[in-house]
C-alpha cells in the first residue's frame, strides 16, 4: 500500500514539474512576442519620419524615382538652402513661435483655472454647464470658421498674428484634461489648507497647482503641438507671407503642376525638429501627467 502511494506521489510530482516547465516556457515566450509586436509598431510609426529625412537629402530625380530610391544617391544638402530662398523662413518661424507660445500660455492659464473650478468648486448648474462645455468637442471645427472670421474681421485683425491667436486661446479639451487631473488629487489637502485659514485662491495657487504640474505639462505638450501644426484657420485668416506661420508657408510649396518634393521634405524636417526637442525635454512629465489624468473619472 505504501509503495502504491509512493509511486502516485512520484507521478504527481513529475507532472507538476512538467507543467511548471511548460508554464515557464510560455512565460518566457510571451514577453518576446510582446516586444516583437511593439518593435513592429514602432517601425511603422517612425518610418514616415525616416522617409522624410532621406527624401530631404535626395535630388528631384531620386525623390520621384520608380521603384523608390531608398538611399540618397547622391546626397543633396542644397535642399535646405532652397527652403530659405523660396520663402521668408525666419519670419514664418518667428510667427509660429509667437503663436505657439501665446496660445500655450492661454491654454495653460485658462484651462487650469476652469478645470479646477469644475473639479473642486461647488456652484449651481456645474454639471449641466460642464456637459454644455464638453459638447463643443462634438462639433466639427470647420463650423466655427465663419463666426470666427466675422469676429476677427470686426476687430480689424485679418492678416495678423493676433487674428490667428485669438480663437485658439480657449480649449474645451484642455479644460476636461485638467478637470480630470484635479479630481485625482486628494480632497484632504484642500480641507487641511482651509483649516489653516487659506482662501480659495490660495488653495488653488499654493496647494493644488504645484501638485498638478504633470497635468499642466501634458496640457502644454498638447497645446504646443496643436498650435504649431495648425494650418486651416491661419490659411484662411492670413494673405501675406510675412504674417503666415510655418505650417501655411510649407503648404504653399505644393503646386498644382509641380512640387519640389526634396525641398518640401527639407522644410518639413526643419519645422519638425523643434517639436521633437520639446517632446524629448518634457517626455517623462508628459507621460506622468497622462497617467494621472486617467486615474479617476
Amino acid at each position: 500500500m505504501s509503495d502504491t502511494r509512493t509511486e502516485t506521489e512520484v507521478l504527481v510530482t513529475a507532472g507538476n514539474q512538467r507543467s511548471d516547465r511548460g508554464n515557464g516556457r510560455r512565460s518566457h515566450r510571451q514577453p518576446i512576442l510582446v516586444h516583437v509586436v511593439l518593435l513592429l509598431g514602432a517601425i511603422v510609426m517612425v518610418f514616415p519620419f525616416i522617409w522624410q529625412v532621406l527624401s530631404s537629402l535626395k535630388n528631384f530625380a531620386g525623390a520621384t524615382a520608380v521603384p523608390p530610391q531608398w538611399i540618397p544617391n547622391p546626397f543633396d544638402f542644397t535642399n535646405f538652402a532652397k527652403v530659405l530662398d523660396s520663402m521668408p523662413f525666419a519670419q514664418m518661424m518667428l510667427n509660429s513661435v509667437i503663436i505657439t507660445v501665446v496660445t500655450t500660455i492661454g491654454h495653460v492659464v485658462l484651462c487650469t483655472m476652469a478645470g479646477y473650478a469644475f473639479a473642486r468648486m461647488h456652484f449651481r448648474g456645474r454639471g449641466p454647464l460642464f456637459i454644455l462645455f464638453l459638447s463643443v468637442l462634438m462639433v466639427p471645427n470647420q463650423l466655427f470658421l465663419l463666426p470666427q472670421y466675422e469676429i476677427v474681421q470686426g476687430l480689424g485683425w485679418l492678416d495678423s498674428v493676433q487674428g490667428i491667436i485669438l480663437p485658439g486661446l480657449f480649449s474645451a479639451f484642455g479644460t476636461f484634461l485638467m478637470r480630470q487631473f484635479f479630481m485625482s488629487l486628494p480632497v484632504e489637502l484642500e480641507e487641511a489648507a482651509r483649516l489653516d485659514g487659506a482662501n480659495q485662491w490660495q488653495i488653488f495657487y499654493r496647494v493644488m497647482l504645484p501638485l498638478a504640474i504633470p497635468g499642466v505639462i501634458a496640457l502644454t505638450v498638447f497645446s504646443v503641438l496643436g498650435a504649431w501644426n495648425a494650418m486651416l484657420w491661419p490659411l484662411i485668416v492670413t494673405s501675406t507671407q510675412e504674417r503666415m506661420p510655418l505650417s501655411v508657408g510649407l503648404s504653399q510649396m505644393v503646386g498644382l503642376n509641380f512640387t519640389d518634393f526634396p525641398t518640401l521634405m527639407a522644410g518639413s524636417l526643419m519645422a519638425t525638429i523643434p517639436m521633437i526637442l520639446v517632446f524629448m525635454f518634457l517626455q517623462k512629465q508628459f507621460i506622468a501627467g497622462i497617467a494621472f489624468t486617467g486615474s479617476k473619472g
